[in-house]
C-alpha cells in the first residue's frame, strides 16, 4: 500500500465537535469565502504555503476572521463555516503565528513545508501485475459460479465475503467514499457500482465535482483504483469480486497529482465534508495525512492540522458517516511510550525525531471515533509490517503478507485487486485491510440501515473473529528477531483489536 497506509441533521454536528475534540486535548472547535486581495504583508519573494486557521463556529467570529487574514497576507481558498476551518494561502513567513493571535482562533498552521506545488506515497512493495495470459488462464479455470480470478482471491474467503455475497451483496443505498488518489470509474468491475453524483476532486482543498475530476491522472496513481475494487469490484463474469459487489463505490480525490502523491490536510478536510454533505454512509482512509506521519500537539502547525482534519471528520460522524481507516505500515506499537519516526516531514528534508504516540497522533487513524485497521495474511497473524497498539487497533482485516503463502494459483499472499485501464495486481498494506473492513460495515449498514456510526463500529466489533495473542514471540518475517509484543486478552488486543472482521456473520 502507499504511505497511505487514507451526517444527517447539521445540529448534531457542533456539540459533536466541541465534545470529541476536547477528548484530544486540543482546543475546539461549506460556504465558499471570496479570495480576499494580497495585501502588503505579503512578500513578493518568499514561498507560498498553504494554511489552516480554525475558529470558533459563529459567523462574527469567521468574518472578523477572514479580514484578519486578508491584512496579514493571506488568500482564503473556501471557508467551512459548518466546522470552523478556513484554508488560506499566504506568502508571509509570519502567517501562522499572527493568525493565532486573533481573537477567536483556536488553532491556525502551515500545512505543509514545502511550498505550493509538491509531491509521496511509498508502497510495501511494487504492484505486481497480473499478466493477460495469467488472466487468461485463470478466467478458464475458474468455475462457473465464481468470478475469473476469483481464486487468487483468498482474501475474500478468509472472511466469508464470498459466501456472504450469495446471502446479500450489499444495498445499493450504501454508498462507500474512497478518499485516495483517484478511482478509474470506467474499470469493468468498477463502472457498475460507481456513484458519480458523490465523487469530486478534492486536491486544491475545495471540492470539484466536474465530471471524471475523481479519476488518477495517471497509472501510477493506481492505489484509490485498487481499493475501490476490494471493496464493490462487481459480481459481473469480469476479473474479480469485491467484498461487498452490491454496494455502491465513490471517489475523492486527495492525492497531489505528481509524482509524490502527497495527502495534504486541506484536501482531507475537504474530503470529509464533501462525504458527509453528500450522503457518503462509510469513508475509506489507506492513507496519513502529509506531511507528518505523526502530528504533535505540542508543535502549532501539526496541533492545527490535527484539529482541522478532527473537526471535519466528526462533522462527517455527526451527519451519520462511519470513517475508517489504517494504523499504518511502520510496524509502530501505537501503546508505546515513543516510537522513532524518521520520515517526516516527507514533502521536504525529513528529521529523526522520538515522538510520544499518546500526545503525537497518525491522522485520521488515531481520531476519536475512527475505526482503526490493523492488517493479517493468509494465515491470520499480523502482518509483518502492520502497526498495531493495545487499546488503538479496532478492527483486522486481511491485507496481504508476502511472508504467508496461500494455496492459491498464483501462491502470491498479496491481494489481487483492479488497477487503472482494465488492468489487476496484487498490493499489500494496511491499505488494503481498511476497505476490508469498509465493505463489511457497508454489508452491516446494508443490513441495518438506521445504524448510527458508534452502533456500525460496534456491530464491526461484535461479528469480529479474535485469534488472540500469539503463543509464540512474534516474528513476522521470519528472521529469528523478535518484531512485535501482543498485548491483551483473547476478546481484544494489540494485533487485532476486537478480531478479524467476518462478511459471513454480518449478512446473517
Amino acid at each position: 500500500m502507499a504511505h497511505l497506509r487514507s451526517r444527517r441533521r447539521l445540529a448534531l454536528a457542533v456539540p459533536v465537535v466541541l465534545s470529541l475534540t476536547a477528548s484530544l486535548g486540543f482546543l475546539p472547535s461549506a460556504a465558499s469565502a471570496a479570495p480576499a486581495a494580497e495585501s502588503a504583508a505579503q512578500s513578493a519573494d518568499a514561498p507560498t504555503l498553504a494554511y489552516v486557521v480554525n475558529t470558533r463556529l459563529d459567523h462574527r467570529t469567521i468574518a472578523s476572521v477572514q479580514k484578519a487574514i486578508a491584512e496579514a497576507g493571506g488568500t482564503v481558498v473556501v471557508t467551512y463555516d459548518r466546522i470552523g476551518v478556513i484554508v488560506v494561502h499566504s506568502a508571509n513567513p509570519d502567517f501562522g503565528r499572527q493568525m493565532r493571535a486573533v481573537p477567536g482562533v483556536q488553532s491556525a498552521g502551515a500545512t505543509r513545508t514545502a511550498p505550493l506545488s509538491p509531491s509521496g506515497t511509498t508502497d510495501e512493495g511494487a504492484a505486481q501485475y497480473l499478466s493477460k495470459a495469467e488472466a487468461v488462464k485463470a478466467e478458464q479455470a475458474s468455475a462457473g459460479d465464481s468470478e475469473p480470478l476469483e481464486a487468487d482471491q483468498w482474501d475474500l474467503r478468509a472472511i466469508g465475503a464470498d459466501q456472504a455475497a450469495k446471502i446479500n451483496p450489499g444495498s445499493r443505498n450504501v454508498t462507500v467514499g474512497v478518499i485516495d488518489t483517484g478511482v478509474d470509474d470506467t474499470h469493468p468491475d468498477i463502472a457498475p457500482n460507481f456513484s458519480p453524483s458523490q465523487s469530486a476532486n478534492c486536491v486544491s482543498g475545495k471540492a470539484d465535482t466536474t465530471y471524471g475530476s475523481w479519476r488518477p491522472v495517471d497509472a501510477d496513481h493506481y492505489h484509490g483504483t485498487h481499493v475501490a475494487g476490494e471493496i464493490a469490484a462487481a459480481r459481473n463474469g469480469i476479473g474479480v469480486a469485491g467484498v461487498a459487489p452490491g454496494v455502491k463505490v465513490a471517489g475523492i480525490t486527495v492525492a497531489q497529482p505528481d509524482a509524490g502523491q502527497l495527502f495534504y490536510p486541506e484536501s482531507v478536510v475537504c474530503a470529509f465534508v464533501f462525504a458527509a454533505d453528500h450522503g457518503v454512509e462509510i469513508t475509506n482512509n489507506s492513507y496519513y495525512v502529509d506531511p507528518w506521519l505523526y502530528n504533535c500537539l505540542d508543535d502549532p502547525d501539526q496541533r492545527a492540522i490535527v484539529d482541522a482534519v478532527n473537526r471535519a471528520q466528526l462533522y462527517a460522524q455527526g451527519k451519520g458517516t462511519l470513517n475508517v481507516a489504517a494504523a499504518g505500515n511502520s510496524n509502530d506499537d501505537l501503546d508505546s511510550d515513543a516510537i522513532v519516526d524518521d520520515s517526516s516531514p516527507d514533502d521536504g528534508t525529513a528529521v529523526t525525531r522520538t515522538i510520544d504516540p499518546h500526545k503525537c497522533f497518525d491522522v485520521p487513524t488515531q481520531l476519536p471515533g475512527v475505526v482503526t485497521v490493523s492488517a493479517v495474511g493468509v494465515k491470520g497473524a499480523k502482518s509483518y509490517y502492520s502497526s498495531y497498539g493495545d487499546g488503538v487497533i479496532d478492527v483486522a482485516a486481511p491485507g496481504g503478507d508476502k511472508y504467508q503463502i496461500p494455496d492459491t494459483p498464483s501462491k502470491n499472499g498479496r491481494i489481487l485487486s483492479t488497477m487503472p485501464n482494465n488492468q489487476y495486481a496484487f498490493l499489500q498494506g494496511t491499505s488494503m485491510a481498511t476497505p476490508h473492513v469498509a465493505a463489511v460495515a457497508a454489508l452491516l449498514k446494508s443490513a441495518h440501515p438506521q445504524a448510527t456510526p458508534a452502533q456500525l463500529q460496534a456491530l464491526l466489533k461484535a461479528e469480529a473473529d479474535n485469534p488472540g495473542c500469539p503463543a509464540e514471540p512474534y516474528d513476522g518475517n521470519g528472521d529469528g528477531v523478535v518484531d512485535a509484543t501482543c498485548a491483551g486478552g483473547k476478546r481484544v488486543n494489540g494485533f487485532y483489536g476486537f478480531g478479524v472482521v467476518n462478511a459471513l456473520r454480518a449478512v446473517k
